[in-house]
């Protein structure tokens, strides 16, 4: 459901590979962009999936080349990956509609949340958070991320090699016509963001996030009370 009016088109991915550092990405999809109150939300339209299928009828080598570096897909470890899908043994799940959460939320929360929408690259203050805390759900407050496993990964989105242990889940994505791992909030259902190769060690992951899906608590504030 498309709540905001003018929509623009853009480029934009949240990949970090050779062709997002030399300025080439603005080839991987195309989008619309809807402003809201400093944030820009993207989503996926037909327009989106004639842009990217058209390449691969006429031009599969070079297409498949650029989805792969755009792609996202992270291959899990069985450690990590059992730590995930075991999130339904430690969180209890809410059953509660999408319209409840957007009376408690803002638009833009809402679309990102709740419609998987991406928000714009270095719009969120938690891009640059450095304090010490813990990064909670917005929707239901879930804590999901310690802020020891932030790092900056130079994306604009806030990145974390590690979510708290059965926190999220996952699931495939092909909003983009190629495979990715996106993730989610474990008791809500929340969209968060995907799930990259290219993190550092321990992991060697990037959970890269959408700020506008999080909520910050600094270590010396006590962790708000579990809504839903």
């Amino acid at each position: 459901m498309d709540t905001f009016a003018n929509p623009a088109i853009t480029h934009q991915c949240c990949c970090r590979t050779d062709a997002y550092r030399s300025g080439a990405h603005g080839s991987c999809r195309t989008i619309n962009v809807f402003e809201v109150t400093g944030f820009v939300m993207t989503r996926t339209s037909r327009r989106t999936f004639l842009f990217t299928a058209t390449p691969l009828v006429f031009f599969p080598g070079t297409a498949l080349a650029v989805l792969t570096a755009c792609s996202g897909d992270a291959t899990m470890s069985n450690a990590t990956e059992g730590t995930l899908q075991n999130a339904q043994d430690t969180v209890r799940k809410l059953d509660k509609p999408h319209k409840e959460w957007k009376k408690e939320l803002s638009d833009g929360q809402y679309d990102v949340l709740f419609n998987e929408a991406t928000e714009r690259a270095g719009s969120s203050p938690l891009d640059g958070e450095k304090r010490s805390g813990t990064f909670v759900c917005a929707a239901c407050y879930l804590p999901l991320f310690a802020s020891t496993a932030k790092f900056d990964s130079g994306t604009g989105w806030p990145s974390f090699y590690q979510p708290i242990a059965g926190h999220v889940e996952t699931k495939r994505d092909f909003k983009i016509i190629w495979p990715r791992t996106e993730y989610h909030c474990a008791r809500c259902g929340g969209h968060q963001g995907h799930i990259f190769d290219d993190g550092p060690q321990p992991t060697g992951k990037r959970y890269c996030n959408n700020g506008i899906a999080l909520r910050f608590v600094q270590t010396s504030e006590k962790l708000p009370e579990l809504r839903g």
